[in-house]
Order: C-alpha cells, then structure tokens, then sequence
C-alpha cells in the first residue's frame, strides 16, 4: 500500500467523510456505524478516536470512544504465566467476549444502542461498575486499542495506526517493553496492515501518513 502524508486534521476529516458514504450507503438494518482504530498503546489511539468523536460532533452526529484497556480481564487470569508473558498479553489479556455482548450487541440490529463504555478497573481489579451511555442511532462507536484484527468483530471501517519496529521500540516506555513480541506476533498471524481499511503510519507522531480507502 502506497502511503502518502497528511496532517492529522485531514486525516479526521477524510475518515468522518467516509463513515458518512459507509452511513448513506449502509444495506443492514443497524442504525449505528462502528469504528475499530487498532493501533499499540504508543501510538495512541485513543487520541485519534477523541479527534474523530469531536469531528462527528461538529457535524450532528454523536460519537463514542471506547477503550478496550477498560475490558481487561481479572489479574488472576491476565497473570496466570506470570506477569510480564507476552503471549498471554496477546492472547488473554482482553476480555473479547464482554466486547461482544456490552460494546457490540447493543448495537446490532433491534439493539437499544447502551453500551457500557468499561468493564474491569486493572488498578483495583474489581468491576467499574458504570453506567450505560446511550449512543443515540446515526452514531458512530469508536473502539481504540491493540489486537482489534482477526476477532471477527462487525466494524463498518477499520483504521491501523501502524509504528516500525524502531518505533515502537522507541515510543514503547522500558516497563512494557516486555509486550512487544506480542505485536510482532500479531504482525505475524493477523497482518494488520493488509486487514486494515486504512492504514496510517505513526512513526512521526507529527508527521502522519496514510493509505486506503481505494
């Protein structure tokens, strides 16, 4: 895929043009889009989500940024092989089921569109215990964060906020350094870059560059 720069305005701008043909053109019944924005925790995706949920915003429609880090699962099963096992952070970390039954089943067909925005608090490894928030329909959920490719979850448009080796070594602080096996296992069996919509390389935090959409 042949990337080209763009600023992270543009890049907003252009994804919430999209969502809008994806909206005008939708064929199911759900009145709601879902966005995935996949990316490691150094690329922030989460600050792409907030820009995006803004832009939706500016324009009538309501967005809302989930975080997978807020659907953890209890320590007792994330540290099961220790506490510093990539493969485990790859594959046992996130609780993919409670995805599936709080963030998207609201949002399937006849659902009432309450999403529980989070889960599990890994700080004090008990339940949030938070409140629904209704995602009214027309809007667009904006679920953020790592391994979101290859689970098969019902995203109307996929952005993979991609970081070389380099990078991610660089911007990946030293305590957690002990994950990145795990995204080069990713890379390896889900090839997020070739599953992606669109693709943004975030190398350069301030410099962006970007592919798809064609």
């Amino acid at each position: 895929m042949q990337l080209e720069a763009i600023t992270w305005e543009r890049l907003t701008e252009a994804l919430v043009d999209r969502l809008m043909e994806v909206r005008a053109t939708a064929q199911d019944s759900t009145p709601w889009l879902r966005v995935g924005i996949d990316g490691a925790p150094a690329a922030r995706t989460g600050e792409l989500a907030e820009r995006l949920a803004e832009a939706l915003r500016l324009r009538g429609r309501s967005g809302l940024a989930v975080a997978t880090e807020g659907f953890l699962r209890p320590a007792s099963l994330r540290y099961e092989y220790g506490r510093e096992d990539p493969d485990a952070y790859y594959g046992d970390w996130f609780d993919t089921g409670a995805l599936w039954r709080e963030v998207f089943g609201p949002l399937d067909a006849g659902g009432d569109g309450r999403v529980l925005p989070d889960l599990w608090d890994p700080a004090t490894d008990r339940a949030t215990r938070s409140a629904r928030v209704e995602l009214p329909p027309g809007g667009v959920l904006l679920l953020h964060g790592p391994f979101l490719l290859g689970h098969w979850f019902p995203f109307d448009l996929t952005v993979h906020l991609r970081l070389s080796p380099a990078a991610l070594l660089r911007r990946t602080g030293e305590r957690e350094r002990w994950t990145l096996p795990a995204f080069q296992r990713y890379e390896d069996e889900v090839g997020p870059g070739e599953a992606a919509d669109v693709v943004v390389r975030a190398d350069d935090p301030r410099r962006p560059a970007w592919g798809g959409l064609g």
